[in-house]
């Protein structure tokens, strides 16, 4: 278990960069998604897709790939600027977003988009399907993981923690779970709307080994997939603490932003501003 090395941070922290610039400009385009919530999760999705996962988009569907379920499927942005950045798709098709008859809905669609693992919009449900994957990766003794990522404000969804009993009571320890906690959600403060803190305490609870990051930062997020790579006969939580609208400085810690698109003008600005930032 080790840090990436300086040059790779920086190559993944590019790479980043792009996924902000690409989330920013499609959501633009449509006139519609979420910004806050693609932005605080670009680092992670950047790891996952750049450095951690089994993947290949020349083979999306090879039995032995890692899977990734955005539970939170609002932010599908992120992933749509990652798939096509790692070559699942051309990346014209990012300015189709949200539009019919084309592949990049408002919520992931693994019947119509490469490199979607499943389909998921209603939260909780993401994370319930990856239980199941998870379970099925553990009854073939596979070396594959699943991967998942929640919001904290969709930890108010009573199925989340069913499916949390469930991976602890089946020893999944194929899944590892992140949880986006930028302590916003559609209607305000997470502690004012229906506080689900403090987080770590209840994983732990429900018998889940936790480990707690800055999730815009490459390195812990590197050795937290590593630590849980090493966990046996346990889920695995990595509760990220992370800014909403993440790289914006208009967007960041703001409510407002959570299911906005920036106009022609907000996106000149906020792109330049991505691109300026060390």
């Amino acid at each position: 278990m080790g840090n990436l090395t300086q040059e790779r941070v920086h190559q993944l922290s590019s790479i980043a960069k792009k996924i902000r610039i690409d989330i920013l400009e499609m959501i633009t385009k449509a006139s519609s998604g979420h910004t806050g919530g693609s932005l605080s999760i670009a680092d992670l999705i950047t790891l996952l897709y750049f450095e951690e996962m089994n993947i290949d988009p020349e083979n999306p569907q090879k039995s032995d790939r890692d899977r990734l379920v955005l539970s939170k499927g609002h932010a599908a942005p992120a992933i749509y600027a990652a798939l096509a950045e790692k070559g699942y798709f051309a990346k014209e098709e990012l300015f189709y977003l949200r539009q019919a008859n084309h592949m990049l809905q408002g919520h992931p669609d693994m019947k119509h988009t490469p490199g979607v693992d499943m389909t998921t919009g209603s939260l909780g449900q993401g994370i319930s399907a990856a239980c199941g994957m998870a379970l099925s990766a553990k009854m073939d003794n596979a070396d594959w993981y699943v991967y998942t990522v929640l919001g904290d404000g969709e930890l108010e969804e009573g199925q989340v923690w069913e499916a949390a009993m469930y991976a602890a009571h089946y020893k999944l320890d194929h899944l590892i779970a992140f949880v986006d906690n930028n302590g916003l959600q559609i209607d305000g403060p997470i502690s004012q709307v229906m506080s689900s803190l403090p987080i770590s305490e209840k994983f732990k609870a429900f018998g889940w080994h936790v480990i707690n990051v800055n999730g815009h930062n490459m390195n812990e997020l590197h050795c937290a997939i590593e630590e849980a790579k090493q966990v046996k006969d346990s889920p695995s939580v990595v509760i990220m603490k992370t800014i909403k609208g993440k790289g914006v400085k208009e967007t960041e810690n703001k409510v407002g932003w959570h299911g906005k698109a920036p106009s022609e003008e907000q996106c000149v600005q906020f792109v330049k501003e991505v691109q300026e930032a060390e």
